[in-house]
């Protein structure tokens, strides 16, 4: 019996589930290495997307694992800004219950043979955050500029069009099995 080896995109994916543990020993003592890490993480997010659609690797197990993948990154990430005192606790849990609940309507909706696509208040959500975390991990270790008032402020437009597109895809997954 051989064991099957994963394609690019579903490295890419395990990769970026790898490079949590790491993330989070680096960063409260290496906010740079922290932040060039997510970076990297949140790149291979990207990628793995890309990857597959272009060269037609599409599986089952990277549309299961990905989705994975990106909310373990994030949660991490909103879990240790909130344990450094750099991110509200409330802003934090309004963005992880959103992640649940899409991800939830999603696993409903594949049940039922429907897909629920990504959409663009979700893009927007998600690309916010990712420069939100970053910021707020840096704070003021990058040459001494303050970027943690621009985290902040990235921070609550996310949590904000968290809340938009929850409620856009919970209508969307409504209106799909009825």
């Amino acid at each position: 019996m051989s064991i099957p080896v994963p394609n690019i995109p579903t490295s890419l994916t395990l990769s970026r589930i790898l490079l949590i543990p790491l993330f989070l020993f680096i960063t409260p003592e290496h906010p740079v290495w922290g932040a060039v890490l997510f970076s990297v993480a949140s790149i291979t997010d990207f990628l793995d997307g890309y990857i597959a659609r272009k060269t037609g690797q599409i599986t089952k197990f990277g549309i299961i694992l990905d989705p994975i993948a990106d909310k373990f990154l994030v949660i991490s990430a909103l879990i240790l800004l909130v344990e450094l005192g750099s991110l509200n606790a409330i802003v934090a849990i309004i963005i992880i219950i959103r992640e649940f609940l899409v991800t939830a309507l999603r696993v409903a909706a594949l049940t039922k043979k429907i897909v629920i696509p990504a959409e663009k208040g979700g893009k927007i959500k998600t690309t916010l955050q990712i420069f939100a975390i970053i910021f707020l991990i840096l704070k003021d270790s990058l040459f001494g500029i303050d970027l943690y008032s621009a985290g902040t402020v990235l921070i609550w437009l996310a949590m904000f069009m968290a809340v938009v597109s929850g409620y856009n895809y919970t209508v969307s997954f409504w209106k799909r099995i009825r």
